[in-house]
């Protein structure tokens, strides 16, 4: 232990800030750097590298926060790996690390570093070596050392945005792809061919989802027609189904000990751990379909992780984890009852790990009924009509904390694979993820910052 401690401290870190708490102008700021930095990384190509089909990495680059090709290819997947291994060690006790000590908590996050950056080695050598990303002869040395630099410039731009920003990078850098691929996949006029559609609208094909629909109604073509209209009719219905969901919350009446008469209400939302399953599940699937894809590059046949056709698992444990848009198989004529079994299996899988990781990330990130009545009872508060009593108040948490992980993981694993299979404009689990995340960081701003914002700005945000 006293070893691996002496490795942390060679490992930099980006400074927290002196003040106690920032000001909406400072994490405004710095997270409008990481954001520009992001799409500067995003879109600087690997120096080196071959020819290569990188339209199968598309789901990985949605999930993952990246733009493969690019010298940001690893995204956020090795910071989410070390998470869910870290976690999985922590939850089965193979690691006994006490997170309720200031020591524990450092020495835990000093393990994930470490870990972190093991995986930025691994995956861009993994990359390389299985022609993921494959290099142009002789080049292999230098496409490895660009993604190395890469994983660690988004590391420590996540570590950034966490000190100094609005919170966590992780989420900025997948809602700001999904945005991007939102809009694109909607509006987008540019074909492969560098075509511009709109110049000549009756015969180019558009890609964009709405100048697909206006040119099927134009051309007479029902289907495509359909097609077009049920991806968007879909993104619309997951935006507001998701958008109500995340306004239930249970508050709990809390009051001053020392206050007599004034009192406060703690919400507890009914998604209790956020996105942070559906990011970890999503991860893991993707990194799943990831290495199946790699090995089966490497060792020229199939492997249990899945055969794959034009980057999408076709068999295996990718396949039977993986989704297919029913909704379009259907509206096309090519539904078969395999993809139902598919479906079946893809929701059972999200439900389970979200679920699982919902749990685990309350255990370790001192989001329990212990550690939050802790604070609660620090902070001079009790449940209304209780004794001040640190016991009784995580007594009465433990009623709810827990029961809204569980439910809150079981639907929010059921919301995601749902919309997976129905089809958007982009996968439903990266709607999913797009408008919690959003939808965090506006609560964040509102409940830290609104006092101090220009008002003008204020006012744009609805308060």
């Amino acid at each position: 232990m006293a070893d691996l401690r002496r490795i942390f401290s060679f490992i930099p870190e980006v400074k927290k800030p002196v003040e106690r708490k920032l000001s909406f102008n400072i994490r405004f700021k710095w997270t409008l750097i990481v954001l520009l930095a992001f799409f500067v990384l995003a879109n600087i190509p690997l120096f080196g590298l071959s020819t290569n089909s990188l339209e199968r990495f598309e789901y990985l680059a949605i999930v993952l926060g990246t733009d493969f090709g690019s010298i940001i290819s690893l995204g956020i997947s090795p910071i989410v790996m070390a998470s869910i291994i870290l976690q999985l060690l922590t939850g089965a006790k193979i690691l006994n690390i006490d997170l309720t000590t200031e020591e524990g908590k450092r020495f835990f996050q000093g393990l994930q570093k470490l870990l972190i950056i093991f995986f930025i080695i691994f995956e861009s050598i993994i990359y390389v070596s299985m022609q993921g990303l494959q290099a142009a002869p002789g080049f292999a040395g230098i496409v490895i050392f660009q993604l190395i630099l890469g994983g660690l410039a988004i590391y420590y731009m996540n570590e950034l945005c966490e000190k100094w920003g609005f919170g966590s990078g992780v989420s900025l850098f997948i809602a700001a792809g999904v945005s991007w691929r939102l809009v694109s996949r909607a509006f987008q006029f540019i074909n492969a061919q560098g075509k511009n559609c709109l110049l000549d609208f009756s015969s180019t094909a558009c890609p964009g989802k709405v100048w697909v629909l206006i040119q099927a109604l134009v051309n007479k073509y029902p289907t495509e027609f359909v097609s077009a209209a049920a991806a968007l009719v879909v993104t619309g219905l997951i935006f507001l189904l998701i958008v109500w969901m995340q306004s239930l919350r249970i508050e709990i009446p809390l009051s001053f000990g020392r206050l007599r008469g004034y009192g406060i209400k703690w919400p507890l939302s009914f998604f209790y751990t956020s996105v942070i399953p559906v990011i970890l599940t999503a991860a893991l699937i993707a990194n799943i379909q990831l290495f199946g894809s790699l090995l089966e590059n490497w060792l020229g046949h199939p492997t249990i992780l899945g055969e794959f056709v034009n980057g999408r698992a076709v068999s295996g444990l990718a396949f039977w984890m993986g989704s297919t848009n029913i909704l379009d198989l259907i509206i096309r004529g090519g539904f078969l009852p395999v993809y139902l079994l598919q479906a079946i299996t893809h929701t059972l899988t999200f439900m389970f790990f979200s679920t699982l990781f919902s749990i685990f990330w309350v255990k370790t990130s001192e989001m329990d009924a212990k550690s939050q009545a802790h604070k609660l009872s620090s902070s001079g508060l009790q449940i209304s009509g209780f004794r001040q009593d640190e016991r009784i108040l995580e007594s009465i948490l433990e009623r709810y904390i827990m029961p809204l992980t569980v439910m809150g993981g079981l639907t929010i694993g059921l919301l995601a694979s749902i919309t997976n299979i129905l089809g958007a404009l982009v996968s439903g689990t990266a709607i999913l993820l797009v408008i919690m995340i959003m939808f965090q960081f506006y609560q964040r701003i509102v409940q830290q910052h609104m006092t101090e914002m220009n008002p003008s700005i204020r006012k744009f945000i609805g308060s």
